[in-house]
Order: structure tokens, then sequence, then C-alpha cells
């Protein structure tokens, strides 16, 4: 009968792997010697042995003591009728190989991947984890198992069974060999399910069997695949839709199924095209079976009759030149059987025939052989037997096999392991016996039918055998048993009801199944489903049960249902049987993700509690379930014995006897290295290894979730005591294996701790340790060791929260083979000793460049306080990986002083609202729709309208306080119409909304002026003056007001209006801060007060805010959060996972079940962190729209008009996701998308729009339901996740709820689970606000001391006392470091401060402290710094790296440094990008800078200059970013080039500029810089030119060929046509278009140039004009004397704007550059022989005519020199002109010199 194999040798895989090691087919077999008695001398029970990576690792029952047997497929099953007894008898039913008579067994052996598919269940996490949504970034840096918590097994520990990359066959699931009967493998459940990130795909079912569907493990494979279907869902447009959008593929292998169909439809195949059945009849090798019954009913004959069958068919088979393999069913019995056949052997004289041929290398082999451990191998070769079972240590099992291949052992005695596990075929195989002993029952079973295929597949080895033969020896009654099964296969089923409660349990911590109903079509998806339907009876359901509920939905309910009440009492979920709703809870989070089983669950539950010592521990790990199947043998005892007292360091609590006393002892044998010599303990040590290191960190987690510090801290110790062997009380240094022992015993002997090992030194070390030369190797150990030095501040934010701001310095020497190369994990909290509880905890990563800078890293959070306050808490950090490696800090609450307690909110008084006709003015009323204004605007109407106090205006988000601007706006139009309104508005886009709003209604309907001054839109000054209102934000009016003494407009302001002043803490607070002081300051300094309105949210200390606006009782107006218009309902829900990504992923079931209840048909807003978030969420959320009955629920309008709409849009994922409903809103997005979008979701069309966080300040769309998804952003600088500013989460919940259509709003935020506190505190009583004006006040003080306000440090001192800082020091000092209030303190704390910050700026060379150590005078750098807005910092930078001759590409480099682009966010993985950009740019930059923001700043300005393809769309708008800032800080460099006097590098830094702005090297033709014309096109120039050359082109004008930009308009000369003709050929009329309206519009500019000063020769002051040069006169020189000012007069006429362009056209054309720039000149005079710069001046758009004067000395020696004047544009490459002048200098003459003093009018100084 003929079963195949496959010809394809997987060694590789299986490498004896896992089969070999799991499956282990210990069985018990009748002694012979010892009568009937049956000898449970080796139930070893699957054991796994030592490298074995954790075959088994889960399942207890997943081993079946080590078999899979398919006990569904039993007995009853098939007495066939037809095979009469006498048929079977001890005479062999040889079917003849391939006649008719044979019966083929079916069974299609798929590619011999035949990997441990049994031993499956451990799934090897760090697969799993293929980062969601394709390798999107997963979380930094390890491999975390994490990914959502989802089952899978944490990487570290479990290496489980190397799940070789073929097994993996892409996202394919290996579901390797669907084996005939079994769907096996009771575990790979949710593990694999990882059904957030569908890279379930993989389902990594370990090379799951998946015709295991029957044996026990099938539960798993039954999930895996049940679930992926559930997701791949096909939408209604016809493609599928899930996660990673892309369509999933299962590939499912198997030996022939009999119910192949069953298992094709819960694979979810199109039987037409996807399913492949070949039986047995396609066997490559026919197989002969033969069947043997042994008749004798006496146990020792039969024994013995066994024997005698087996020898006679090995011997047959021996003579015939074959190999054969003699499968048994326990370890021990390979021992015996091989010595039974070689003694027969002896007796009847018939060894020769077993020895082997010596081929050359068998002397080799001999030697091999006889260095083994194992003596009963080396005993057996020479007889040419060999033995193998998975109790053998792996090398000995590979020699084997190796032997057997080669051909030197005739005889191989094996379990069944080697038939699962290594495809190793031989010509006969033959099955002795078929009882196998089961451990969970305690009896004998028969050997399951896949087994009996599996084997008889390795019979016949394609390469070299027409045939292969099979024998199976069973005794009598069992023959026509194994007979039938053979013929007429069983149906498989599926045994997923055993592991129902785990499976369920993983998928609720995933989030797939969140209610019953949900489990229920879960429950569809699986094979138990499947089978249920066609096999009812076998499920326990009756018929007519079946005929009532045909869709078994009733019954399906109820397994739910009984799997949630048993979960829910275990605490691993929370179910409300009332709503069926399941929540998953933290122990039942980390069971599914550290794959722990209920039972072992509900054993912690009852044994676990924070008092547990570490025996206590060990025993309680011992008796979890995963060690069920470990069993204690006889034979075991006295080792067992000798190891409890040799190797166990703590009691063993159960001893020797039990078997929870034997994996105690075990555990602790392995810390201590114990010798182990038993195989069958080697393997259940290992075993015991590997799932104790799992289970002691799944008790880690529950320890740190329940918050007790003591057992947590044990417990990570035990973790770590585990994966390194060694006990908590050894040397540190014994982690080194590199140390010798002796070296390590005198350490501890000496009793040498870390601490004074690492203050000896080297040479003391190695003499006390009596080995001079170690003393190196000692000492570099101990500072590889990892150590961090911890320091904590601590700021009272209120008298109830405290933020620590928690500074780790890393202090060890980094080594990569010690460490890695990633980084060090440690786990940081903070312990309160006194009540045993742990207030905050995180997961800290060390990387590896941050060591080796030595960098310090920063970790701020919160924590709660009590009154009275504790003594102190303890901080501790302490290494995730080695023992001895931690660190405490002490927070000390001795010098706290806590805040003063806030006073008491506004009340709203109940008045009744005022009519808009109280406006009294007809104009102003049209500007509302409303009749009246709601209650808070009544209440201050008067306060605003009628007085000119400042006013303070703390209220919700949405309570109509634009409105309140608008009334304070009114005053001033009322009573100072000449006067200015400044509105300050926090961000650009903030900004335009008004101005758009404002532009229609007060521009338009009252005829006032309004402007908007922002980095994007600088409009002239003339504008600005005759604006009444202006916009602004607090940067542009800072850099404005800085020179408040000489701008008009500045001191005509009336009224300045700050919005969200409550920003005031954040990063940009400093400047609100300053811009208000400095209002304060000049009101103080002129006659004119200025009104001061401040609106913000609700704030805690609106009162100190008050004081420093100068608001006494009248004028402040604080309203409580809750007097929102529309009433807010807030749901916060914490989510654990210490890694961001996976935690943002299990989000998103969440946010689709908030939108569904809360929300499901009026608008939402979803606010996440960052534009790929956007992405990821709206693809999730149309993953879950796809499985409802609508899934265009969200889409408001009709299909046709949402396809133009779509039609329109540029963003592919845009295009897709307004499909459904859902848009999208980030800064990365073309702004023509961007309003689509919020045009559809203002309008209702579209129900969801998913944005990033800036839009809650952005712009006005109120929602029902604002749902904020993660409260933590990915900062660039720090390169971490940090927490939004609490006013943000208040922004993004305050745009819930729309006053003109909702009673209600309603938020749901989502946060990190241990900020979830924090969160619940502070959106219910409002933060206060403290300032942050400390971390820059040196750059603020420069401008101060630059505008001239500060001149001495008495000056300084004074200005800080106008600061909003000064106010809060005094309230609450701890938070600012100040010990206490007294009078002394505080002066000595702000002249400290004073002093520093000058120091700095003095360092900076910014100003420069005089001889009387008081008084100040600024520097040019210092202007320069104030002027440009630049930071100190990098002015400082400028002065060292600037050189007098620099090329233009050192001078970006030095612009790239500049500390306004360090903030620049280089995000997860981008320094990947970055490098791989870095290879397609021109200039190098430094390697291994690759994660800096100045290196990125680099590359990005020169793939801009390159047009090179951004790698993804985030860096372009980091590039805008980059070139908003680039302008400012090249203008600054030339200042200070030209301040040096550096001719070369202030015009390097001219044509930096210049490349800039057009995007193109200065190298490049200027020619490319017209619009679509590329390199590519420049021949159409030449040729152009050169043929125009032939044809004697005289008539127009140039001929030649063109080069640049003048050329090309002299050939052109105006004509629209002429240009058509050279470029026509290439380029779309439209594009030609405009290239030229791009050209014509070019600046043409003719220059003349005179000079003016004293002449001897003439009376007065006059002017000559500079001779043409060449013109053959002598005299082209002119005469000027030595070492006087002379002034050169430069005036510049553009000659080519007969084009008339529009007026106010000053702009440049800059298609490449994101802002209107206006064009602009540098007129730059210096002297080319010495490289001098002598004067530089800025010219803006010259339109018609202008006349610009220059000052300069001539030279103190006589003789003669040229002058050049170079006339560079700030906008254009190649349009710069250069022009000689030649002077003769000659002797000095006094006269002149003090003329030109005296009529020194002209304030002439080389300017900017």
């Amino acid at each position: 009968m003929s079963v195949e194999t496959s010809s394809l040798e997987a060694d590789s895989l299986g490498a004896a792997s896992l089969g070999a090691d799991s499956l282990e087919a210990d069985r018990l077999e009748a002694d012979s010697l010892e009568g009937a008695s049956l000898e449970a001398a080796s139930l070893e029970a699957a054991s796994l042995e030592a490298d074995s990576l954790e075959a088994d690792s889960l399942g207890a029952d997943s081993l079946e003591a080590d078999r899979l047997e398919a006990d569904s497929l039993e007995a009853a099953s098939l007495e066939a009728a037809s095979l009469e007894a006498d048929r079977l008898e001890a005479a062999s039913l040889e079917a003849d190989s391939l006649g008719a008579a044979s019966l083929e067994a079916a069974s299609l052996e798929a590619d011999s991947l035949e990997a441990a598919s049994l031993g499956a269940d451990s799934l090897e996490a760090a697969s799993l984890e293929a980062d969601r949504l394709g390798g999107d970034s997963l979380e930094a840096d390890r491999l975390e198992a994490d990914s959502l918590e989802a089952a899978s097994l944490e990487a570290d520990r479990l290496e489980a069974a190397s799940l070789e990359a073929a097994s993996l066959e892409a996202a394919s699931l290996e579901a390797d060999r669907l084996e005939a009967a079994s769907l096996g493998a009771d575990r790979l459940e949710a593990a694999s399910l990882e059904a957030d990130s569908l890279e379930a795909a993989s389902l990594e079912a370990d090379r799951l069997e998946a015709a295991s569907l029957g044996a026990d493990r099938a539960q798993s494979l039954s999930t895996c695949c049940g679930q992926t279907p559930s997701f791949l869902i096909y939408d209604v447009t016809g493609h599928l839709v899930e996660s990673t959008q892309s369509m999933i593929r299962i590939l499912g292998l198997s030996a022939t199924l009999p119910n192949y169909l069953d298992v094709a439809s819960f694979l979810h195949v199109n039987p037409y095209i996807g399913l492949f059945f070949f039986d047995s009849r396609f066997r490559p090798v026919p197989l002969g079976q033969s069947f043997i019954g042994i008749k004798s009913n006496n146990k020792v004959q039969q024994m013995h009759d066994m024997e005698e069958v087996c020898y006679n068919k090995v011997l047959k088979q021996i003579r015939a030149g074959h190999q054969v393999m003699v499968f048994v069913h326990a370890r021990n019995a390979t021992v015996r059987t091989a010595m039974g056949l070689i003694e027969m052997a002896k007796n009847r004289g018939e060894t020769s025939f077993f020895q082997a041929e010596q081929g050359p290398d068998y002397g080799q082999c001999e030697k091999q052989i006889q260095r083994s451990r194992n003596k009963q191998m080396r005993e057996f070769f020479p007889d040419g037997f060999g033995i193998h079972h998975a109790g053998m240590l792996r090398a000995d099992r590979s020699l084997m096999e190796s032997m057997f291949t080669r051909g030197y052992l005739k005889v191989l005695v094996c379990t069944a392991t080697l038939a699962w596990g290594v495809n190793l075929p031989a010509h006969a195989v033959i099955i002795k016996g078929t009882q196998i002993y089961d451990a969970k029952r305690g009896t004998l079973v028969d050997l399951g039918i896949l087994d009996v295929m599996q084997i008889f597949g390795r019979a016949g080895r394609p390469q070299f055998d027409q045939y292969g033969e099979g024998a199976i020896i069973t005794t009598h009654d069992k023959l026509s048993h194994y007979l039938t099964l053979l013929t007429q296969q069983n149906p498989i089923e599926s045994q997923f009801l055993n592991s129902l409660a785990d499976n369920l349990n993983a998928e609720v911590a995933l989030g797939t199944v969140t209610n019953v109903d949900e489990g229920v079509r879960w429950l569809s998806y699986t094979y138990l489903y499947v089978r249920m339907r066609a096999n009812p009876l076998v499920y326990g359901i009756n018929h007519t049960a079946y005929q009532m509920d045909p869709g078994l939905d009733m019954y399906r309910k109820e397994l739910v249902v009984s799997a949630g009440r048993k979960l829910d009492k275990a605490r691993m979920i929370r179910f409300e049987e009332r709503t069926g709703y399941f929540a998953s809870t933290d122990l039942g989070r980390t069971a599914s993700h550290y794959y722990i089983k209920y039972n072992t669950i509900e054993t912690f539950n009852e044994l676990f509690n924070s008092q547990r010592t570490e025996a206590d521990i060990l025993s309680i790990v011992s008796k979890a379930e995963e060690f069920e199947q470990v069993k204690v043998r006889d034979e075991e005892m006295e080792e067992l014995e000798q190891m409890l007292c040799n190797y166990c360091e703590l009691p063993a609590a159960g001893g020797v006897e039990n078997g929870y006393g034997k994996i105690n002892i075990l555990l602790q044998t392995y810390i201590g290295r114990g010798e182990v010599d038993s195989f069958s303990l080697i393997s259940d040590l290992s075993y015991v290894a590997q799932n104790a290191a799992r289970i002691v960190r799944a008790l880690f987690e529950i320890a740190l979730r329940m918050r007790w510090p003591a057992m947590t801290y044990r417990l990570l110790t035990l973790c770590k005591v585990i994966d390194k062997r060694l006990w908590g009380f050894a040397h540190p240094l014994r982690q080194f294996p590199t140390l010798p022992h002796t070296v390590l015993s005198r350490l501890e002997e000496k009793k040498l701790s870390m601490d004074k090992l690492k203050e000896m030194r080297k040479d003391e070390i190695g003499h006390m340790l009596h080995h001079v030369n170690i003393g190196l190797k000692v000492k570099q150990c101990v500072h590889q060791i990892p150590s961090i030095i911890m320091e904590a501040t601590i700021q009272p934010i209120t008298r109830t929260v405290l933020r620590v701001r928690l500074t780790i310095t890393p202090d060890f020497k980094w080594h990569d083979q010690v460490h890695g190369s990633v980084g060090e994990p440690w786990w940081l909290w903070v312990e309160d000793p006194v009540n045993d509880h742990i207030y905050h905890s995180e997961y800290f990563l060390l990387q590896k460049k941050q060591v080796l800078s030595e960098e310090p890293q920063q970790v701020v959070f919160t924590i709660p306080i009590f009154e009275p306050l504790p003594s102190q808490y303890y901080i501790r950090g302490v290494s995730d990986r080695w023992l001895g490696a931690e660190a405490v800090c002490i927070i000390n609450f001795q010098h706290l002083i806590l805040p003063e307690r806030h006073p008491p909110h506004t009340e709203l008084l109940d008045l009744q609202p005022l009519p808009v006709t109280a406006l009294g003015n007809r104009r102003y009323e049209s500007l509302y729709k409303f009749t009246h204004f709601n209650p808070i605007q009544t209440q201050i109407f008067h306060t605003l309208y009628h007085t000119d106090t400042n006013v303070l205006l703390g209220a919700p988000t949405g309570s109509g306080k634009t409105i309140a601007a608008e009334l304070a706006m009114f005053r001033v139009f009322n009573e100072y119409p000449s006067s200015k309104v400044v509105y300050i508005a926090p961000l650009k886009a903030l900004v335009r909304e008004r101005v758009e709003d404002w532009k229609v209604r007060i521009e338009g309907k009252l005829g006032k002026k309004v402007v908007e001054l922002t980095g994007d839109v600088t409009p002239d000054m003339r504008a600005i003056a005759q604006a009444d209102l202006i916009v602004t934000t607090p940067e542009k009016w800072d850099g404005v007001s800085r020179s408040w003494q000489n701008r008009s407009y500045v001191q005509k302001v009336a009224i300045l209006i700050i919005d969200e002043i409550h920003l005031l803490g954040e990063d940009r607070g400093p400047v609100l801060e300053v811009i208000v002081s400095r209002t304060n300051f000049i009101s103080s300094h002129t006659s004119r007060r200025v009104r001061v309105v401040g609106l913000s949210t609700a704030l805690a200390n609106a009162r100190d805010l008050a004081d420093w606006l100068g608001i006494g009782q009248v004028g402040l107006f604080n309203f409580r959060p809750s007097v929102r218009p529309v009433p807010l309902e807030v749901h916060i829900h914490g989510f654990p996972g210490q890694h961001y990504c996976p935690r943002m992923a299990s989000m998103n079931k969440p946010v689709f079940q908030a939108i569904r209840s809360h929300s499901p048909a009026k608008p939402v807003l979803i606010f996440v962190s960052s534009r790929r978030q956007t992405r990821l969420t709206a693809l999730d959320l149309i993953a879950f729209l796809a499985t409802e009955d609508d899934p265009k629920q969200w889409l408001h309008q009709d299909e046709r008009e949402s396809d133009d709409i779509i039609g329109t849009v540029r963003d592919t994922n845009l295009k897709l996701t307004l499909a459904f409903g859902i848009g999208m809103h980030h800064a990365g997005l073309h702004e023509r998308d961007r309003r689509t979008v919020e045009e559809l979701f203002v309008n209702c069309k579209i129900q969801v729009l998913i944005a990033t966080s800036t839009l809650a300040w952005g712009v006005n769309f109120p929602a029902h339901l604002v749902i904020v998804k993660g409260t933590e952003y990915f900062d660039g600088k720090t390169r971490r996740y940090v927490d939004y500013p609490i006013t943000d989460v208040l922004q993004m919940m305050g745009r819930a709820g729309r006053p003109q259509f909702d009673d209600q709003g309603k938020a749901v935020i989502l946060v990190h689970d241990i900020k979830k506190d924090f969160y619940k505190k502070f959106l219910y009583e409002p933060f206060p606000v403290e300032s942050s004006l400390l971390d820059v006040l040196s750059d603020h003080l420069n401008a101060e001391i630059a505008a001239g306000t500060i001149t001495s440090k008495q000056d300084a001192m004074d200005y800080l006392t106008w600061t909003y800082f000064f106010r809060r020091l005094v309230m609450n000092p701890s938070y600012y470091s100040l010990d206490d209030v007294s009078h002394e303190t505080i002066n000595k704390y702000l002249s400290t401060l004073v002093e520093k910050s000058l120091r700095d700026l003095e360092c900076s060379s910014c100003m420069e402290i005089q001889e009387d150590e008081c008084s100040i005078q600024p520097l040019t750098y210092g202007r320069i710094s104030s002027y440009y807005y630049l930071k100190h910092q990098t002015i400082r930078m400028f002065r060292e790296q600037l050189r007098p001759e620099l090329t233009v590409a050192e001078v970006l480099s030095v612009l790239t440094d500049a500390e306004e682009f360090a903030e620049l966010p280089v995000r997860h993985n981008e320094d990947q990008l970055n490098s791989e950009l870095a290879q397609r740019l021109p200039l190098q930059v430094k390697p291994h800078s690759y994660d800096s923001a100045h290196t990125k700043t680099h590359l990005l300005l020169q793939a801009h200059c390159s047009h090179a393809t951004l790698p993804c769309s985030d860096y372009a708008t980091d590039t805008k970013t980059v070139l908003d800032n680039a302008i400012r800080v090249c203008q600054a460099m030339l200042d200070v080039a030209a301040n040096e006097g550096w001719l070369v590098t202030a015009l390097s830094v001219c044509n930096l500029v210049q490349m800039v702005v057009q995007a193109r090297w200065l190298h490049d033709s200027s020619l490319t810089t017209l619009p679509h014309v590329e390199h590519t096109h420049l021949g159409l120039f030449r040729k152009w030119g050169t043929r125009k050359g032939r044809g004697g082109g005289g008539a127009s004008g140039y001929s030649g060929p063109i080069e640049s930009l003048p050329e090309l308009m002299a050939a052109c000369q105006g004509k629209e046509n002429t240009f058509a003709a050279i470029l026509g050929e290439e380029l779309q009329p439209s594009q030609v278009a405009q290239a030229w309206a791009f050209l014509s519009q070019l600046p043409v500019v003719e220059v003349s140039l005179g000079v003016q000063g004293w002449w001897e020769d003439s009376p007065g002051q006059s002017q000559r004009p500079l001779p043409a040069r060449g013109s053959g006169r002598r005299d082209g020189w002119l005469d000027v004397h030595a070492d006087q000012e002379y002034v050169l007069l430069v005036s510049l006429r553009r000659i080519n704007s007969a084009q008339q362009r529009r007026r106010q056209d000053s702009r440049a054309q800059a298609p490449r550059f994101p802002k209107l720039k206006d064009e602009g000149w540098f007129l730059v005079l210096g002297e080319v022989e010495r490289k001098v710069l002598l004067a530089v001046k800025r010219v803006g758009y010259i339109r018609n005519h202008t006349s610009v004067s220059l000052a300069f000395y001539t030279p103190e020696t006589t003789g003669k020199c040229i002058y050049t004047l170079y006339l560079m544009s700030d906008s254009y490459l190649g349009l710069d002109q250069q022009y000689d002048l030649h002077l003769n200098v000659t002797p000095a003459s006094i006269a002149s010199q003090v003329n030109t003093e005296v009529s020194d009018a002209r304030g002439h100084t080389p300017s900017k």
C-alpha cells in the first residue's frame, strides 16, 4: 500500500529540531521480563531536550504525553466487516507493491517541511511582529512581541521553536501538511491571530500540520484561519479591504484528507480553482504495506513473538541490501529493541549481514561516535545499529541521522518523532507495537492513524528506490482496526473546544471580539463550526436541537457565554452579561501576551499575593498547568534527591515525589547550572527552563500592574536569575563568560563589591586576585555592567500633583558583543516605601548612541502627593537584563513648598440674555446672525464694550470668545478710530482663519483695513501703516515690536488681544510673556495706555495672570469648565502596552465602537498625533466598516457626487477614505485637498474627520463627538514619545458639541493606562499655568539689550519683575527650584539668573559688560541676533565656524548647523531614510549623524536644490519648515560676514540665498530655473544659438549659443514666438507659456555709477561719474585721495518694465519656494585682490528707478587699485552683474578729510 514521501529533504528545517524534541513517544511497553506487569519505567512525558527550542512550550494538552493521537478517530470506528479475522492472521497481508490489491493509503505528503508540526505550539514571537501595516515603524528597538499584546510570546524569552523562514511562506499559512487526520496544534491560536496587524497572514502556525485539524492542537489553527477571513472582507466596490490593503493568501498543505472539502471551506478556498486533491495513486514511490497480527494472549509470549517477527522482517530487508527503520513508542524501548535484535543476530550467527561496508571515511565516523557521551550509541555502532529519540542530545541525534544517510547504520531504531521531525527516508519501515502510554490518562492507548501514515510516509527513497515497504506489527485484535483506518479514513474533527477560553481571551485582549455577538461570529470562522454543522452528534448537539437552530447560533452563543463566565471569574476579562460586552483586563492581556493558560491564571489568583517570598514564587510557578505533563519517574528519584541537596538554594515544596516538586528542583538546578545525567531529566530540564522564564515574566507584569514594589523587584530579579542562570547573590561579574572561574571565586571570597572594584585601579585588582594581568580584564568588565546615574527634580503643579523630571545619565562603557547594537532596557518605578505602593512605572530604553555620547536623558512624569507630606519616595531604576544593575534616587519632600490654593471661579450670573441691539450701531449688529448674546457674553459685555480696563476672560472652548474679542475691537473703532488693534493668535492657521472671516465682515462691512502679518505673509510698511486691524502670530509681533522706538505703527496700537493666553505655559509661552511684559513696559514709558485683553480656556490660577496683566477686581472673568454653552460628557479609557505603535493600533476598534455608540450619524472628529496615524486609523476604520451591513454609512451624499469630488483629490489615501465618508486632515496634504475635506466635513457630507492635533487649535470645526486617540506625540528633539500639553487635550475636547445643533457634546479620550489618573484629574479641574521663560531668558534679554531697553544689570532685574514668571515664582517657588520666598532669597535667585544669562550672551559676543561690572553695552552680533530673531547659540556658532573664504558648500553646512534647525523632527527609522537619501545627493554629510536634525536639514536643502525625490510626504513638509527659516538665517550670516569684511564668504552667502529660492545648484545652468526646463533640454538652447549664428542673424540682436538667462532674454527680445520656437519641440504649449511668463517677468537692470566726496581741486562737495572702461582714454582711472570716505552712488533702472507688471507685483518668481518672496538685491562692494568687503547694502524691489549710496574708505597707500561692485539678486540665479571701479589713489588731503567729517550729515555707516 503506498504512501509517498516527498523528495525535498528539508533538513535545514527539520534539523531534528522540533519534532525530535517534542513529540516524543514515550510509551510504555509491557516488559517481557516482568511478566504481564506493565512497567512504568519510562513514562517520559514530553520532555524536550536542552537545546530544542521550546518545542512544546505551550500547551499542556498539546503533547498528549508527547503523542498526538487522533482519539476522535477511534475504536468504534471501523470494524470492517469485510475483512475477516482469519484473513488477518499473523500471515502478513502483503499487498504486492503496485498491484490492485494494494490498499492505497491516502497521503499526499507535502513537501517535507515535516517540521514538528506537532510541537507546533510555541509560536515564534519575533516573527509575529512583522510590524503592523507593512513595516510602518514598529516600536523602536526591539521586536517586542507586543503587537497588541497579541498572544504573541515575548520574543526574547521564548525563542519559540525556531520557526524557520520557510515555514512562513510569506504570509501563507504554512499549515504545513494538513496532516491527514489531525488538525493538531492546540495552541497556535490567537497568537497567530495578530488580527490587528493581520500579519496574521503568516499564521505563525509553526508548521501547523494543518492536518491536525483533528488532534488536539487544532483549535489553534481553527482560530488562525478562522480569523483571517473575518478581516478579509469583500468590499462593495469589489476589492478586498483589510488593514494592510493587501489580500492575504493562505496555503494549506496536508496529507490526503478524507474530508478535504470541510478543510477547504474552513480555509475559504475556492473549490474550483484553489483545491488540489491527490490520492495515494500519485505517490512518487509506490508503497507495499504489510499488517502482522500477533495472536498470543500471554504478554510475555506476545513480546517475544513481536521481537521474533520484527527480526525476521529486518533481516529479510538487510539481506536484500536495504536499510531499515524500526519505530517503537518509548525512549527506553529504542535501546531495548536494538539490544534484542543484536542479541538475536549474534545467537543466530547473522551479525555479518548488519555490519556496514567500511567506506573511506568510516574511521573518521567511528571516532566521532566514540566521542559521544551516550554509552548505548557507542556500543551499537560497530554492529550497524543506531538509536534515535528526543531524549538524546541534539548532537547525538544529528550524528545518528548522518550515519544512517551515509549507510554506516543498517538499522535505526527510533521513536515516531523521527517521522514527524526529520526527513530521513529508508527503503523499509517497521512499526513494532501500536500501544502508547498516555500520561494524561495514565493508561495505554492506540497509536493514532496519523502517526501510522506519517511513519509509512518515510518508506521508499524517491531518488533511489522503485518502491518502499511498510510493515505494522500489532496484536491480532487491533489488526482490523488499523486496516480499516487506513482504507476508509475517518473525517478529522476539531479539538477547539478544549481551549476555547484561552482563545477567547486572546481575541478579547486583541480587541477583535468585544461582545457576545462578535464572539459568535468569530466562532463561525473556525473549523469547529464547519465540523459542528457537518457532524453535530460528535459535539453533543442532538438532532432536534440542530433542526431548531441550523446555523447553531444558540449553541455558539452558549459556548461563548460559558467561556466568558469562566474568564470573568478568573478576572481575565470583564463580562457584563446584561449587555453582553467583554472588556479585557490587565490580567487577561498579560495571560494572552505570555501565552499563559486559563488554569494557570486560576492558580495565580489563588496563591499569588504581595507577601510571597522567592521560594513561594517558585512553587507557584511549578504548579502551572503548562507543566502538567511532566511526571516523576521512579528511576529519576535518586538523581532528583541529589539535585535537591546539591543545587537547590531555596526549599523545594513538594519534594521529589510530586510533579511540581520535580519542576521546582529542575528549575533551581537549571539556575545553579547543575549537572544532570539522565537523558529524560535533561530534556525535562530544558522544557521547564523555557516555560518558567515566560511564566515568571508574566508574574512580573502582574505584580507591576498591581503596584506592589517589593514583589515587582523580586520577580524582575527572578526573571534575570533564570535568564542568566545565576542566583541573585552571585557576583555580578559572573555574567561575563570571559572571566576565568578561579578569578570569580576569589572575587566572592574577598567580598569585592562592584563599587569597590570601580574605585580600585587595575593593578590593585590584579594584586588582590594574585593574578596581575587579569586586573585590566576585570576592570573592563566592571565598567561594562550597565549602570545609570539618576537625578530627580520635582515641581509641584498643584497641591496634589507633582511633576518629576528625571535625568538619567548612562555611566558605563558600551561594547557591542556585551550589549548588542540597539540599547539597554530599564524599568523605572516610583515607590512609596511606607505604603508599599508604586505610583508610576515605565519601561525605558537607553539607546546605544545615547550611551556612547553620554548624553543625559530626560524622563518626565507626574505622581500624586498627599498631605501630610510623606518623608520621601524612591525612584528605582532596574535593568531588564542585567543582575546587579540598578540605581535608586530618593525624592525628598523636606523642603517642598506646595503652591498656594487657587481662588474660586467667577460664578455665571443668571442674567437676561442681551440682544445684539445693545451695541447701538446698525453696522455692528449686521455682523451677527443671532439675535441675543449667550450668557457669558452678556455678563462681560459692559466691561469689554464700555470701559478700557484690561480684561482676562477664561472660559471653556466653544463659549464664543471670538465675539468677546470683537466687542473689544468695536470699542477701539468707536473711541479711538485712528489707533490700531493687534490680535495675536498662536498658530498661522488660526491667523488665516480669522483674517478670512474678518476680511469679509470687518473689512467688507465696516470698511476697516485688515492685515495679516505672519512668517508666510509680510505686507509692506505702507499696508501696515494703513491697517486698522493687524492679525499676527506671537513670534512675528515680538520681532516687530522689538524695535518699537522707531516703528510708529507699534506706538499707535491701542489694544492687544491675545487669544489662547493660557499657552504661556507651553514652549511658545515665553514669547507671549515677553510681548505683554514689553507692552506694559511701553505703556509705562509712553503716555498712552495699551489695553490688553487675554482670552483663554478656564484657568486654575487666573488671579496671577490677572495681577500680571494689571487687572484689578473688574476685568477678571474666569468661568469654570462646566459653563460650556453645550454640556460635555467625557469618557477616559486607558490602554496598556509600553510601545506606542501597537498601543495606537489597539485603540482603533474602541474608536469604531465609540462612534457607533455615541455618534452613529452625527459628525465625529478624531485627533491623532501624526500624519501616519491619520492614515493608519482611517484604514483600520474602513476595515471595520467593511464588516457592517452598510459600509458606506458615514458617507452622507450621493455616490456620483462623491465620485466627482474624489476625482479632484490628489492624495491617494484620501481618495480611498473619502469614499467611506472618512476625511483626513494634516499639514502634509495639498492645500486644495485640505479645503475639500474641510468643506465636506462642515457640510456634513462626510461624518468622520481624522486630524492631527494642530487642527484643534487651527480651524473651528466643532463635532458632536471628539475622540482623542492617544495623548503622546513623537518629539524630534528628544527622539521619544512625550505627552501633549494638557491645554492641547482640553482644546481638542473643546471641539465637541456644536452650539447650533447639539444639546450635549461627547468626548472620548484614549490614553496610556499609566496616565489615566492624571488626565482624570486635570480634564475636570483646570490646570495651573506656569511660566516657561527660564529656558529662553537669554534670547529675550538680548532683544531688550539690543533695543536699548536694558542698559544695566539692574535694568535686567527690573525687567524680570514685569514678567509673569516673577508672579509665579512667588506663588509656586518649588516649581522653579526656589527654596523659600523671603525677600533676599528671591533677590539672590534673580540676580544669579541674570548673571548666568548675561554670561551666556557675553560668550556669544552679543553684548559686553563694562568695567563697572554693571552697565551693559550691546554688540553688533547681539543686534543681528535680535533683528533676525535668531537664538544667541546660532550667532555663537557663526562666530566659530564662519571663515574669510568659504565656498557655497561650506556655507551651506554652517547654515544647517544653526540652532533654529535643532528641533526639526527626526522620526522613528528616519535615520535609515536619511542615509539612503544621502547616497543620492552630491555633498557628503557627517557619517553616523543621520539621526541628527542638522544633518537632515542639510540633506533636505540638498534635495531641494537637486530636485531629488523625497522618501516620504513628511519630508516635503519638513523641507517647507527648513526653507521658512533658511533665508533669515542666511541674511544674518551675510551680516556677520559683512561685519568681519569677508568678501568671498559674503558672496557665497548671496549665492546660497539664490540657490535656496530657486531650488537649483549654483553650478546648474541658470536656464534650468525656468519652469519645466530640465538639464536634458539645454541642448535645444545651444542648437538654437548655433543655428541662428549660421543664418547670420543680424536682425535679431543676440547670436551665438545660449548658455544663460540674460543671453536667452537677448535672443528672444521679448517675443514669445521666438521662445516657443526654441522649446516647442519638447514642451507642451501650456508649459511653454508658463516658462515664458517666468522669463518675461525677470528683472533686467541697468546700472550707472558715480562717486561723491571732497576733492582738493574742487570747491565743496562734488560728484564725479565713473569713467566707462575701455574707452581708450588714458584717464580711465578716477583720482581719489588716500584714506578718505567717499560715497558710491549707484543708480538702478529696470529696463523691461515695458511688460507692465501689476502694481503690487513685487513678488519674485519662485515656483519651488513655499512662501511669497519679494524681489530684492544685494549690493556688495569689495576689493578682490585683498578679498576684503568694504560695504554691503540691501535694495528692495526696483520698480522703475532706484538710487542707492554706499559709503566706503579709500586705501591708505597711494597707487592704483580696483574695487568691484557686485549687484546680486536675492531671488534669481544667473542675473548677477559686476562692475570694476578703477581708482587712482593720490596722497591724502587734510582739508578734504576735515570737510568729509564735518559734512557727515548723510548717516551712512557701512550699512545693512
